[in-house]
């Protein structure tokens, strides 16, 4: 069974220039439970300062809908982000950090260091409210001001991650430079210690994303990030584009023969949905196919 995380409502509407009102944000979540996903990641509590996109966050909790199975989650960068969170409606909370030490200055003001304390400080708060934990480890093919990354830096903030009681690393190509050979040699390296504990989350700025998904498939991963439409980058990652779209990744799964509840049809309206109140094509490939069959009368 493979797991999908959605995280348009995070990482993709958070580089998004129009803010969408709070309303919209909630029917897209219940869209997207009709679709028969089950992993939103909802919003984040960085400071609205930086991320104005989400400053919504108390307000779309106190209105999201209390489905059965869906599991409801939030970025949480330090221990005043922690102090919002509302549990319920939220199931878990998401930690972040970057492998590289530039890109984590310029995406949350801090060393790495000062990064991994805040994150102590966020778990130990959340494990006395038995609230489980995400890990997010940015940057870890390529970086935007560091270029390569070394494994050794990865694999020192995974080992950090998952030893500070986190139950999932998410492993982000956070600028889209990963290649299929990168990410087998890397899956490689971590899965002998980490298998079933590991995530992907590929960004499609050279079109590699798909291919990247599949190998990290094939190397026996289940538990791919996605963003409906291919919405999505990072405002302090220069060149980054969309995230791998939801549909495409489901359109993938369903080429492999592997059995889904995901309804890809409902998707692809949802992605067309968005596209109208954006008011701009969306990235997804399989989004334009689809609404070129529907066109034609082919669907």
């Amino acid at each position: 069974m493979v797991k999908i995380v959605e995280v348009g409502l995070r990482d993709g509407l958070q580089n998004e220039a129009e803010v969408l009102p709070t309303t919209v944000k909630i029917e897209l979540i219940r869209r997207l439970i009709a679709a028969k996903l089950t992993h939103l990641e909802v919003t984040s509590f960085v400071h609205p300062k930086w991320i104005p996109q989400l400053a919504d966050a108390d307000q779309l909790l106190l209105q999201l809908p209390i489905e059965k199975q869906i599991n409801y989650r939030a970025l949480v960068p330090n221990l005043r982000g922690w102090e919002r969170v509302k549990t319920p409606p939220l199931h878990e909370i998401a930690v972040f950090i970057s492998a590289s030490e530039t890109h984590n200055q310029k995406n949350v003001n801090s060393t790495i260091q000062e990064s991994m304390h805040q994150i102590r400080q966020v778990i130990a708060s959340a494990k006395l409210q038995s609230v489980p934990v995400r890990g997010y480890l940015s940057c870890v093919f390529g970086c935007p001001y560091e270029g390569t990354i070394a494994f050794s830096a990865v694999e020192k903030m995974c080992n950090f991650l998952f030893e500070c009681g986190v139950y999932e690393v998410s492993l982000g190509d956070t600028i889209g430079v990963a290649t299929p050979k990168q990410v087998q040699l890397i899956l490689r390296h971590l899965q002998p210690t980490y298998a079933g504990k590991l995530a992907v989350h590929f960004h499609d700025t050279k079109g590699l994303a798909l291919a990247n998904t599949y190998v990290a498939l094939e190397e026996g991963v289940t538990t791919i990030d996605s963003s409906i439409g291919g919405l999505g980058g990072c405002p302090y990652a220069p060149g980054a584009s969309g995230n791998v779209a939801t549909e495409e990744v489901v359109n993938l799964l369903h080429g492999l023969g592997i059995k889904t509840e995901f309804d890809l049809d409902e998707l692809c309206e949802i992605a067309s949905w968005l596209q109208q109140i954006f008011q701009k094509s969306l990235p997804s490939k399989m989004l334009k196919n689809y609404l070129a069959k529907k066109e034609v009368g082919g669907l």
